[in-house]
């Protein structure tokens, strides 16, 4: 690997970054070619986020950087420095006083609601995506949500319970 001035960069290197990951912050040094995915799974052992085909295109790693949605398998975390992070596992934290009887994210009630996972595998990169998807404002109907949530595959094909409690959350106010 090079650096800008075109010097290679030794096998050992790190790199320091500062993260705000589920509402904590961290000072991590990483490889610069660590992705996102890794670190958080790997390193900070926050396994919620899955890793599926490793290419961008199923959606099981997406997480909430500074609360768009992000395939964490094609970002470095290097360049994520100063980043707010939120995974499956710091959904709860986002809807603080909004959170449901179980202190989970209302997406997440819903979901267990209208029964919108199967082997749940999926589930943590769905969840994620329907909030940044709420966030952008641009879905409102459920051909726009399916849209909207086509980079998140389900092998099970649960898309009309997942459809369904997105809608719902919409119905209540959204995605915070």
């Amino acid at each position: 690997m090079l650096i800008e001035s075109g010097s290679p960069v030794a096998a050992d290197t790190k790199v320091g970054i500062s993260l705000t990951i589920n509402g904590q912050h961290r000072e991590l040094q990483v490889a610069p070619w660590t992705t996102l995915l890794d670190l958080l799974r790997e390193h900070l052992d926050l396994t919620g986020t899955k890793k599926g085909c490793d290419h961008g295109q199923c959606g099981a790693c997406t997480v909430l950087v500074n609360g768009t949605r992000v395939n964490s398998c094609l970002t470095l975390a290097v360049m994520k420095d100063g980043a707010e992070i939120t995974t499956v596992e710091g959904l709860s934290g986002l809807a603080n006083e909004g959170a449901g009887t179980n202190g989970l994210h209302p997406i997440q009630e819903a979901f267990i609601e209208h029964d919108a996972f199967q082997c749940g595998y999926c589930t943590p990169g769905q969840l994620c995506s329907s909030v940044g998807m709420m966030n952008e404002g641009h879905a409102h109907s459920r051909d726009e949500i399916r849209e909207a949530m086509s980079g998140n595959i389900c092998r099970c094909g649960a898309y009309t319970n997942i459809v369904d409690a997105i809608e719902d959350v919409m119905a209540q106010g959204g995605a915070r």
